[in-house]
C-alpha cells in the first residue's frame, strides 16, 4: 500500500512504515466495532404486564390507555428493548395490584404511596407523579362547599394532594353538612352516628390518611373505631352509593367531585362522556356532596416495578422505562392518556422519597 507524501516541495509515493500501517488498521478496527455495536440487536422480551390500581371505572382507565402500549413499545425500542406485546390491565383493587406485583404476575403498576409502601419490600417505586395543583388548598371544609367554591384543576405542578371526606345528601348526610357549614365542630358521636364508605386499608386517600385525620382531631380514634364502615368496590362505588343516598358518608381524593361532576346529574341508564354511568341526581355534585373533613398532604402516585424479576429489575431497563415513561406523558398524546390518573408529569423517584408513607400507614394500624 502506497501513500503520497509531500518531500522537497513536491509529491511523491511512498510506502508507509509498518507502524502506521498498524496504526491504520487499528482504527480501522475500532469503527468497525463501533458500528457492530450500534447495530447489535435488541433485547426481545416477549410480554410486559401494566396495571393501574381502579380509582376509576376499569373501563374508563382501559379506554383511556388504549393506545398506550404501542407507545410504550415505540419508546423501550429506541432504549435497546424490543416489546412484543405490553398488557394493560386493572386491578380488582388497590391490594390485588401490590400482590400481583410482589408474585410478579405484574411487571409494572401504577400505585398509590400507601399501596406502594405496603408492598415496598416486593416492588421499587421507579418514578412520582406529578400533577396541576387545586384552585384550592384550604384546610377548612366550609372553603370547599357550594357552586362558589367549584374546585378548578389549574394550580401550579405539584408533588401531593389531599383526601378529603364528603357528607353524602342523605338525610343524615346533610345534617352533618349543615353543622360544618355553620362553623360547628363536628363530635365523635355525630362521626359515630353515620354509616361510612371507606377503600381498602392500602388505599392513601380512602383510608390511610382519613384515618390519620380522625386520629389528630379524635383522640386517637380511627376508621376502625366507628360503628357502621363498609368497604367499597372503589371509589365510582363509592360515589354511586353517596347519590343513592345509601351511605353518610365517603373518602376520596380531593378532585373526586371534579371527576364525577358530569355522571352526578345524568341519568342512570345513560354514561357521561368518559363512560362513567350516570347516578341521577338533580342538583349539582358541588351542593350537593360537601366537604366535613380535609386530610394533610399525601405524596403523589408511584409508578412502581417488581423486584420479582431480574430481566426488568435491573439499573438498565429502569432508566429505559423511566425515560420512556417521562418521554411519553410529555407528548400532548400522553398527557391525555395519564390524564385518566390527573398525572401530568413523571419524575425520577426514590424508595426513600415515600419513607412519610410508611410511617402513615404503620400509624393506622
Amino acid at each position: 500500500m502506497m501513500a503520497m507524501v509531500l518531500q522537497h516541495n513536491k509529491y511523491v509515493w511512498r510506502k508507509p512504515t509498518m507502524k502506521k500501517t498498524l496504526a491504520f488498521l487499528l482504527a480501522a478496527l475500532m469503527c468497525l466495532s463501533a458500528a457492530s455495536a450500534l447495530a447489535a440487536d435488541p433485547v426481545k422480551m416477549d410480554k410486559l404486564v401494566f396495571e393501574f390500581v381502579p380509582s376509576k371505572d376499569a373501563d374508563v382507565i382501559i379506554q383511556g390507555t388504549a393506545n398506550l402500549p404501542e407507545l410504550i413499545k415505540a419508546e423501550m425500542l429506541k432504549h435497546g428493548y424490543d416489546i412484543g406485546e405490553v398488557d394493560i390491565t386493572v386491578g380488582a383493587d388497590y391490594n390485588a395490584t401490590g400482590e400481583g406485583m410482589a408474585t410478579g404476575a405484574i411487571d409494572v403498576g401504577w400505585l398509590p404511596g400507601g399501596t406502594y409502601a405496603l408492598y415496598s419490600d416486593e416492588v421499587d417505586v421507579i418514578l412520582t407523579a406529578t400533577r396541576n395543583g387545586l384552585s384550592n388548598d384550604s384546610t377548612d371544609p366550609r372553603d370547599w362547599n357550594g357552586e362558589a367554591n367549584k374546585t378548578l384543576k389549574d394550580g401550579p405542578q405539584v408533588t401531593f394532594y389531599r383526601s378529603l371526606i364528603y357528607a353524602a345528601p342523605s338525610a343524615y348526610g346533610k345534617e352533618l353538612a349543615a353543622k360544618v357549614n355553620a362553623g360547628e365542630k363536628l363530635t365523635w358521636e355525630d362521626l359515630d352516628k353515620a354509616s361510612w364508605g371507606v377503600m381498602r386499608t392500602s388505599s392513601s386517600a380512602g383510608y390511610i390518611y382519613p384515618t390519620m385525620w380522625l386520629m389528630e382531631n379524635y383522640d386517637g380514634k380511627k376508621l376502625s373505631d366507628l360503628s357502621t364502615v363498609a368497604t367499597l368496590g372503589g371509589y365510582p362505588d363509592g360515589f354511586a352509593q353517596a347519590a343513592a343516598e345509601n351511605i353518610d358518608v365517603i373518602v376520596c381524593y380531593a378532585d373526586g367531585r371534579n371527576d364525577y361532576e358530569l355522571a352526578w346529574t345524568i341519568p342512570v341508564t345513560d354514561k357521561d362522556e368518559t363512560g362513567k354511568s350516570g347516578m341521577g341526581r338533580e342538583n349539582s355534585i358541588w351542593e350537593e356532596l360537601n366537604v366535613i373533613g380535609v386530610t394533610e398532604g399525601i405524596y403523589n402516585d408511584t409508578v412502581a416495578i417488581t423486584k420479582a424479576k431480574p430481566e426488568i429489575y435491573n439499573p438498565e431497563f429502569i432508566k429505559a422505562l423511566q425515560e420512556s415513561l417521562i418521554a411519553i406523558i410529555g407528548t400532548d398524546e400522553g398527557k391525555a392518556i395519564f390524564d385518566v390518573y390527573s398525572h401530568t408529569g413523571y419524575a425520577v423517584a426514590t424508595d426513600a422519597d415515600y419513607e412519610g408513607a410508611r410511617k402513615a400507614l404503620e400509624a393506622v394500624k
